[in-house]
């Protein structure tokens, strides 16, 4: 068997596809990057080959036995596996969860990281140009359109110097955000505010947060804009 076409083909073709839609996240700062991409790729493609080339490996078949290789349950495992990879990625802070792109765009490679494997080229080309073009040229399409976009917020006070939850709001709609849900922590020396907070883009934060400064009562805040 051709060592080219066999094995080097398949590794060179989940190498490039894994480092492209890598770069992409790579560029976006995002937790899973380059590397990450790549050797996820790169290892599906390589269970893939070992799974479906079984007859090339040393072991004794029992006399009169029939050995029927599957090769789909390798593909079964490797995606189920890479869920637990996919999972390090998603974290949840306040009333959000983050990570959720970079988790879906990991076991995309993995799967596309199969179809080498199996030298599905045809198929594994067109995955990778319909990830990279939901990742990049969809992200361009979606800045463009009016939108909603999440905002985290965390306002602290002093123990008797809370807003009232109807202030807020007030101040809220004076910048174009929208009050979705409160949530509330105190101890014996201040009162937070954890705040999910919609407006549309573009956001002026800026002026939010400059009026956050002015108010005495407040002790520090925290505006986090949402981009997953």
């Amino acid at each position: 068997m051709d060592y080219l076409s066999a094995y080097l083909w398949p590794i060179l073709g989940a190498m490039a596809a894994g480092s492209a839609i890598g770069f992409e996240r790579e560029f976006r700062g995002r937790a899973a990057g380059f590397r990450t991409h790549i050797l996820v790729c790169i290892a599906s493609c390589l269970l893939m080959l070992a799974a479906a080339r079984q007859t090339e490996w040393s072991y004794v078949v029992l006399p009169g036995a029939n050995v029927v290789s599957d090769p789909t349950r390798m593909a079964h495992g490797i995606l189920t596996g890479i869920g637990f990879l996919c999972g390090g990625v998603i974290f949840r802070e306040g009333f959000s969860i983050h990570g959720l792109t970079s988790a879906a765009s990991l076991w995309m490679t993995s799967a596309i990281g199969v179809l080498f494997g199996v030298e599905l080229y045809a198929l594994a080309v067109t995955g990778v140009v319909a990830t990279l073009t939901v990742l990049a040229l969809f992200r361009i399409f979606e800045q463009r359109i009016a939108r909603q976009v999440g905002v985290d917020m965390t306002i602290r006070y002093g123990r008797a110097d809370a807003m009232h939850e109807d202030e807020i709001r007030e101040m809220l709609d004076e910048y174009g955000f929208k009050l979705k849900r409160v949530g509330w922590s105190v101890n014996k020396e201040q009162q937070t505010h954890h705040l999910k907070v919609v407006g549309k883009a573009p956001l002026r934060t800026e002026e939010l947060a400059a009026r956050l400064n002015k108010t005495r009562t407040i002790a520090e805040f925290v505006i986090a804009p949402r981009d997953d």
